[in-house]
């Protein structure tokens, strides 16, 4: 993105430390969110970032050190290729003190890291960056938007291209093509199309399963755009539904109206949960979502915080979640309703422009 992003990012970072004397990164979205680069990391875990009081060092390999140094110049962040493990570099750089790591590395690299800095205190932390990343800033907020774009247009396009006899995976090939040739850099994960009875199964993976008259089809699916992710959910009916079908699908869109419109900073994950949950138990589908109503959305496709009972904490204004509340009935039907958007000082904005009402093709 640019320095001043890097910047501010390390130095929230700095700022939230609780003392320690650095901070050892190896989750690549992590690196990639403080260091602000662009264009540069894959899905590899090949990188690793040490945060001190008053520098930044990036530890990479040759595969990467070109394109590193490049998003690097004239930042704050300097670039390192020794070849040599991470913790051995880690060894020969820390500043003497205790050294924060996160507890998502693997056990080898943790007893590799324990082997090397063994005159030092290696300090777990649980979701430390993660949790700041939980925050969006307005930079983050015009990508994520630019990846909802991509997704409600494809959105769009579906539906004018679906019809019984199709199988969910000609839909789903049409789909996540479509959002590749509108300009997305990627998949923010694997396309979700399932018909009929199939829908119950809230991670579907699209089939031979032919589309037929009379049914709903979930389809879940988002684009990546900038290294931002995008989601959403639409259950779409082959047909005009008939009463039980539409009864749900109106129970449904009142749990995600219902949440959006109550949903500010001060509430808990735990209470938009309880909120959904009571909609469809009076509308006589308690105990038919099973899953937890959202999650967060950035750099990854499930971030801080998370809409579920679990959740106690307050949100927060900058915060990117998703509402998403569904009905599954086993060997019947499933049906889903998502938006993905962005707590603001008053309310819930969402980035999904497409519409709620049922949709009959």
């Amino acid at each position: 993105m640019n320095d001043e992003l890097s910047g501010a990012r390390l130095a929230r970072m700095r700022a939230a430390g609780g003392g320690q004397a650095a901070f050892f990164v190896r989750d690549t979205s992590n690196i990639a969110w403080l260091t602000a680069f662009d264009d540069v990391f894959d899905d590899e875990q090949a990188h690793a970032l040490l945060v001190t009081p008053d520098a930044a060092v990036l530890h990479t390999d040759s595969r990467y050190s070109a394109a590193c140094r490049n998003a690097a110049e004239g930042g704050p962040i300097c670039v390192e290729d020794e070849r040599i493990s991470h913790a051995q570099w880690l060894a020969g750089l820390a500043p003497a003190g205790t050294i924060g790591i996160e507890d998502g590395i693997t056990l080898g690299e943790y007893r590799a890291l324990a082997k090397e800095m063994a005159e030092q205190r290696l300090s777990e932390t649980h979701d430390f960056v993660l949790g700041l990343r939980a925050v969006k800033d307005a930079a983050e907020i015009e990508r994520l938007r630019a990846a909802q774009a991509i997704t409600d247009a494809a959105f769009s396009h579906i539906m004018g291209f679906m019809r019984p006899g199709m199988t969910e995976r000609e839909v789903r090939i049409e789909l996540e093509d479509f959002m590749y040739r509108k300009g997305a850099s990627g998949l923010a994960f694997s396309s979700i199309v399932a018909t009929g009875a199939n829908g119950a199964s809230p991670h579907a993976i699209p089939g031979d399963t032919v589309l037929e008259a009379g049914q709903c089809v979930v389809m879940d699916f988002g684009a990546r755009a900038q290294g931002y992710c995008s989601d959403m959910t639409r259950t779409v009916f082959l047909g005009r539904p008939d009463e039980r079908l539409a009864h749900a699908y109106e129970v449904l869109r009142e749990a995600n109206e219902s949440v959006e419109a109550a949903l500010r900073p001060g509430m808990t994950g735990a209470e938009a949960q309880q909120l959904a949950e009571d909609v469809l138990e009076r509308g006589g589908f308690g105990g038919k979502m099973g899953h937890g109503l959202g999650h967060g959305v950035g750099l990854d496709i499930h971030e801080e915080p998370v809409l579920s009972s679990r959740n106690k904490r307050p949100l927060e204004e900058g915060n990117v979640v998703t509402v998403e509340p569904g009905i599954y009935l086993e060997g019947e039907f499933g049906m889903r309703l998502e938006d993905c958007g962005v707590l603001t000082a008053q309310r819930y904005e969402a980035f999904t422009q497409s519409p709620h009402e049922m949709t009959v093709i």
